[in-house]
């Protein structure tokens, strides 16, 4: 269905951005990787993508709290790739303290990379994108778009704020044949979300499935982990003709967390 569409994915060296790039690839797509990692493994998986997909793999190491690497990352796409069509702002970070104690570098650096990212990248590539009428702008927001955690104040914040840019995108884009959504996911098993359950199974000297269990709480009613696949196959239909009318919605796949 993509081929000969191009998509940047953010924070796309492993976890969810891995997952969405992986599966854009498999449906036809030309990918930009974006990450930090060990160089020679990312270019093995830069490798791996494209000769198992039979698409371009392009990579760029830019850091999304610079916005001359950001500007330089849409440079690098238009240049390897040709053009840019689909846009999914992935990458993210999250600091955890009480509001009276957050320190302020890390409230910049949340918002720098969850919120002023998305919106530079999109003001990037959105004038091709009209250009051409076509193109997806996808925010991988967070449950914590709708509803709040304690001591999350910039994660929270920055994650709303991810909703009223694709609320705000979308009208601007609504007569148009380019869209902006949000997914918005609750517990997603990473790499680091499985080391989170080993060193819990460890620590509490539980089952890695009770620890899962316990990770989950009382937050995702389904006590279970939605996948980076899932999320893939998500944004791969947000690509697709049957989601064009869909414009401005955040998409909860949070294991009941929102009907709470």
């Amino acid at each position: 269905m993509l081929n000969g569409k191009t998509a940047i994915v953010t924070g796309s060296t492993s976890g969810i951005g891995l997952g969405i790039a992986r599966a854009l690839a498999a449906d036809g797509a030309d990918i930009l990787l974006n990450g930090f990692g060990d160089a020679p493994e990312i270019e093995q998986l830069r490798q791996q993508l494209a000769g198992e997909y039979g698409v371009k793999v392009a990579y760029c190491s830019a850091d999304m709290t610079k916005p001359a690497d950001i500007e330089r990352m849409v440079e690098t796409a238009s240049r390897e790739l040709g053009k840019i069509d689909i846009v999914v702002n992935n990458a993210g970070i999250q600091h955890v303290a009480p509001v009276q104690d957050f320190p302020i570098d890390r409230w910049n650096a949340v918002i720098a990379i969850n919120l002023t990212a998305p919106f530079l990248i999109t003001r990037a590539v959105l004038g091709q994108m009209l250009a051409r009428d076509w193109g997806r702008i996808i925010n991988i927001a967070s449950v914590h778009g709708w509803v709040a955690s304690v001591d999350k104040s910039a994660y929270v914040a920055s994650k709303h704020g991810i909703m009223g840019l694709t609320k705000a995108v979308a009208l601007e884009t609504a007569t148009t044949g380019v869209t902006c959504n949000a997914i918005c996911p609750g517990w997603v098993l990473t790499p680091l979300v499985q080391k989170q359950i080993d060193d819990l199974a460890v620590r509490e000297q539980l089952s890695n499935e009770d620890a899962s269990v316990q990770l989950l709480g009382d937050k995702q009613p389904s006590r279970q982990f939605t996948s980076p696949e899932q999320l893939g196959a998500l944004t791969v239909y947000l690509c697709s003709d049957a989601a064009g009318n869909l414009r401005g919605v955040g998409i909860p796949v949070d294991g009941g967390w929102l009907a709470q």
